[in-house]
């Protein structure tokens, strides 16, 4: 019975451990969910700020241009002798820029020149003989008639005449080699002197005295400084609303304050298949102001939709 006794308390107490009061901690519940972390906004794509054509008009960028701009190349190899004229100079057209070391063929086409006349002399000494032997000929026809000669005398004095006269031709096409030798020699000469191809300014000039150059490498970059010229594309959808003689106004970010005339020069009478644009090429009419070939410049279409 005492035993029962010890086992009943022994079981209130730990009933009583078990069951006490729980403490919160201060500050709220400990696990509510946490909230949700913030997606950052998304940045929206890019949009071209440009305004769509409407009726008003249409305004197109585009390099400015000349018709005459070219780069002198050697017309042959050679030493660079002499150099007459330096960029940003104005130069018209057919002005010596520079010369090329033309020496060995100066002694090539005074020999050809040579040649050429001792075949003139030459051709000239057959001739008189083809002259002679005509009229041994002759002479020979009159005896025949008078039969103070023989057949074979008369056809032996007519084959050589003629003999001769293929001996004329011989020669003659001889001096014609030659002379178109001579000719040869005489391009080959001009060939090392650079020349202005037209009036215009000298951009840039690559080579120096002394230096040797190669047939084919750049020596002058000549460019003409006017008519202006502008040339660009526009889309099939405006096929048909520009015209030749059509009045344009160009404008240029550098200079905002000029504007220019122009008028349209040429506009291309097919589209490409490949772009779906056709071309446009218009010519300042009036003052260049500021404006110089290779510029970025806007021109103004009025009235294009």
């Amino acid at each position: 019975m005492r035993r029962e006794w010890i086992w009943i308390v022994v079981g209130a107490a730990m009933f009583a451990s078990g069951c006490g009061d729980e403490k919160t901690p201060a500050g709220g519940v400990t696990n509510a969910a946490a909230p949700p972390a913030a997606v950052p906004a998304q940045p929206k794509p890019a949009t071209s700020t440009a305004s769509e054509p409407g009726d008003a008009g249409l305004a197109v960028s585009g390099p400015i241009i000349v018709e005459h701009e070219v780069e002198l190349t050697a017309q042959r190899d050679g030493l660079v002798l002499k150099i007459y004229v330096d960029a940003p100079a104005r130069v018209i057209a057919g002005r010596l820029l520079a010369e090329l070391d033309g020496r060995q063929i100066q002694a090539n086409l005074s020999a050809a020149r040579a040649k050429t006349r001792s075949i003139e002399a030459d051709l000239k000494n057959w001739e008189a003989e083809a002259e002679v032997l005509k009229a041994d000929y002759g002479r020979q026809k009159n005896l025949f008639a008078l039969g103070l000669t023989s057949q074979e005398q008369l056809e032996h004095a007519k084959y050589k005449a003629e003999s001769d006269q293929w001996d004329v031709q011989r020669v003659a096409e001889t001096l014609n080699t030659a002379k178109e030798e001579e000719h040869s020699l005489e391009l080959e000469m001009e060939k090392t002197r650079v020349t202005a191809p037209f009036n215009g300014l000298i951009a840039r000039r690559y080579v120096r005295e002394g230096q040797n150059v190669g047939k084919g490498e750049r020596l002058f970059w000549v460019t003409a400084e006017a008519p202006l010229l502008m040339r660009f594309t526009l889309s099939e959808k405006y096929f048909g609303n520009v015209h030749n003689g059509q009045a344009v106004e160009v404008t240029c970010a550098d200079a905002p304050a000029e504007k220019h005339l122009a008028k349209v020069k040429q506009v291309s009478p097919v589209v490409d298949p490949s772009s779906g644009t056709f071309e446009v090429l218009v010519e300042l009419t009036g003052d260049r102001g500021s404006l110089r070939p290779g510029m970025t410049a806007l021109v103004h279409l009025e009235n294009i939709h």
